[in-house]
């Protein structure tokens, strides 16, 4: 058979139910084949859209996501998305077209070097040379995009070869003697953490997003529950503890809540799982828990010790490293009572420093409030993606996501433009659930054109948009470090989105009245297909606290 339709049957064995692309003239042949191939195939408008498309399927199912680009700028178009996913560890198998082989190097019509471009920002990547290599290098693609520390891979097919016939023998057994992921972890090693935190009296559980990629929120919990530890987590882990709940500090980091922060501040023991240690956590990395010890559990050895030296490295899968952990910790019968100091010192903090905002005295409709107004119109069921920004910021503070794979954002590369797509796939990968996106009026329209595809393929996404006129984020650093100079932040009155909605296929709405918000939100939700609703808030508010760039945890603002 051609090797494209090789290609096909490869990605029907990893069980691959939708593809997100757009077809040009180097994957001519490979579009050729979806033809007759019976999979899923969503036409994005933007091949950026479907590399975040394939990023929200990813994170809302747990399962492999799949982009195809065309070469060229097709290919250079996903570039965003491969390092987005690469920084935020998400399964995304990134499939290119190229040139044929006897253009490559000659600088022919759309050639772009892919592999060069992307090596830094892939976890690995194929260059076919040869048409037999394409099925082996499919199945090994999706066996590292999926295991260990989660990441993008690209495979990129010139097209001389996709169309070129191959005797095709389905891959059964994929074995890569050079990566062999370490699963289980030390036993010693978690022993030794067991102790620790046996001694401790004043611990953290620091949660990272690896905990959602391990699929390890109940073994989480059983650790958390085990004893009365305190647990907080980034933003890209939000869900894997419930919330609310006693021992659930909130986020933590550059505007997380005063109890999370302090709290690490404070600690003696602080257990990192799966957690990278990133500037927007530490703040000042020479003041960082200056009084801690610290227990790294993560699957990629080069995160242990990175930023934060470890006196207890766990290199292993959370899932596992964490049952292990629980059950030797409950053998050891430790005292209870002497986390009682902690626990007042922490809710001390809680009574002192809630997490508050200023309402408004009229109908003005806070984005705070916007906010809360979105947990209530969806009971807190709905998938939560959101676009970067303040309005990003707002959403974990004050969205309380009960479990994980709600809520579905861009933390490491902050990337404008991601929300919508990234709904439009977690509505595609979990068809049965309200899909929101929180949006700004800046991010929205960096991809604004993937209503279009949820308009045609009928996917009901609810795109809810804290319009305040600004690029958000932006100016408040402007206001607080830049002496009030807005320097071309002011996006003003443009577009209207009602009509642009409408001009998509999509209902759009606006709402600028607080009384009647949850309501009127409840009533857009339940609004059959695509949804745009312009929601106008407080122009110049917010995002507090904060800790300031460079600044430590305890010194707080806001």
């Amino acid at each position: 058979m051609r090797a494209v339709d090789a290609l096909m049957e490869c990605l029907k064995a990893e069980g691959v139910e939708v593809v997100f692309g757009l077809p040009g003239g180097a994957n001519l042949p490979t579009y050729d084949a979806f033809y007759d191939a019976g999979i899923r195939h969503i036409l994005v408008r933007h091949e950026a859209g479907g590399g975040h498309a394939a990023e929200g399927y990813a994170k809302a199912t747990g399962k492999v996501g799949v982009a195809f680009g065309t070469s060229g700028p097709g290919a250079t178009n996903l570039i965003t998305p491969i390092a987005d996913a690469m920084m935020d560890s998400v399964p995304v198998v990134f499939i290119t077209g190229q040139v044929r082989t006897e253009l490559i190097g000659t600088d022919g019509f759309q050639e772009a070097d892919m592999l060069g471009m992307t090596l830094p920002i892939v976890k690995h990547s194929f260059m076919i040379q040869h048409p037999l290599e394409i099925p082996r290098a499919i199945h090994e693609a999706f066996h590292i995009a999926r295991s260990g520390r989660p990441g993008p891979v690209l495979v990129d097919i010139p097209q001389d070869l996709s169309r070129a016939d191959i005797p095709y023998e389905p891959v059964t057994d994929v074995r890569l003697p050079g990566y062999q992921p370490n699963r289980d972890g030390n036993q010693k090693q978690i022993r030794l953490a067991a102790k620790a935190l046996a001694n401790a009296r004043r611990p953290v559980l620091y949660v990272g997003g690896g905990v959602v990629n391990a699929n390890a929120s109940e073994e989480l919990r059983a650790l958390a529950l085990s004893d009365r530890f305190p647990v907080t987590a980034t933003l890209m882990a939000l869900g894997a503890f419930p919330a609310p709940h006693h021992q659930w500090l909130g986020m933590l980091g550059m505007h997380g809540t005063r109890a999370a922060n302090y709290a690490m501040d404070e600690a003696d023991l602080i257990v990192a799982i799966g957690a990278r240690f990133d500037d927007r956590i530490t703040g000042k990395l020479s003041e960082f828990a200056p009084r801690a010890k610290f227990i790294h559990i993560d699957i990629d050895p080069a995160e242990i010790s990175k930023n934060v030296p470890a006196h207890i490295p766990i290199v292993g899968d959370a899932k596992s490293v964490l049952a292990r952990l629980t059950s030797e910790y409950v053998a050891l019968e430790a005292d209870q009572g002497r986390l009682e100091e902690w626990w007042t010192r922490i809710d001390g903090w809680r009574r002192q420093y809630p997490l508050t905002y200023e309402d408004s005295a009229d109908t003005e409709i806070t984005p705070q409030r916007g906010v809360q107004a979105i947990l209530e119109a969806t009971g807190g069921e709905a998938i939560i993606t959101s676009d970067v920004g303040q309005h990003q910021m707002w959403t974990a503070q004050y969205y309380d996501f009960p479990q994980p794979r709600r809520w579905i954002n861009s933390g490491g590369l902050g990337t404008m433009g991601f929300g919508v797509p990234a709904a439009m796939g977690a509505a595609v990968g979990v068809p049965d659930r309200t899909v929101v996106c929180v949006a700004g009026d800046g991010s929205v329209q960096m991809n604004a054109q993937e209503l279009a595809t949820c308009a045609q393929n009928r996917i009901p996404i609810k795109v809810i948009i804290l319009n305040n006129g600004f690029l958000g984020m932006v100016r408040q650093w402007q206001e607080l470090f830049w002496d009030n100079r807005y320097s071309h932040v002011d996006l003003g009155q443009y577009p209207d989105f009602v009509k642009l909605a409408e001009a998509y296929g999509c209902t759009g709405l606006r709402l600028t009245d607080k009384t009647t918000l949850v309501e009127d939100l409840k009533a857009a939700i339940a609004t059959e297909g695509p949804v745009v609703v312009d929601v106008r808030v407080t122009r110049e508010a917010n995002v507090y606290p904060m800790i300031s760039p460079g600044q430590a945890a305890r010194d707080m603002v806001g």
